[in-house]
């Protein structure tokens, strides 16, 4: 039974918490990307490049078997356009995570640029100095 509660004690530690939100938006985050790029990006770079549909390119070593439909041999191709969009996908993450982290470095100067108030006894102390000096 302390092997049980050991480990309900590891799971809802904030670190697991925070860890197992991060990859679930990670993945929808993961999605709308693909979405983004396969769908908005890529059709007008297709449009610009000739109706060039990358993820359809590719370099095919052995093409498949048609003409003895029992066989079934699979097409072996090199599926480079996959490779362009995945990296098109990741230059459009890198991109947004640096907007991100952009925004959140210039928020955090931004706190640590605002000057914090003294504490109450140091401004009374200050005061207490002030009055002495004024006195002859």
């Amino acid at each position: 039974m302390s092997m049980l509660k050991e480990f309900k004690a590891f799971a809802m530690r904030g670190n697991v918490v925070d860890l197992a939100v991060g990859v679930v938006i990670g993945a929808a985050f993961g999605k709308i990307v693909t979405a983004l790029v396969n769908h908005v990006i890529m059709p007008p770079i297709g449009l610009l490049t000739g109706g060039v549909d990358f993820s359809q390119l590719k370099w095919v070593l052995k093409p498949a078997d048609t003409s003895n439909p029992a066989h079934k041999v699979a097409e072996v191709a090199i599926q480079y356009g996959v490779f362009i969009n995945t990296l098109i996908q990741f230059v459009i993450i890198a991109f947004a995570i640096f907007l991100v982290v952009k925004a959140i470095n210039r928020m955090k100067r931004k706190e640590e640029a605002a000057p914090a108030a003294p504490p109450a006894d140091v401004v009374l102390l200050t005061e207490i100095r002030d009055l002495l000096k004024s006195k002859p």
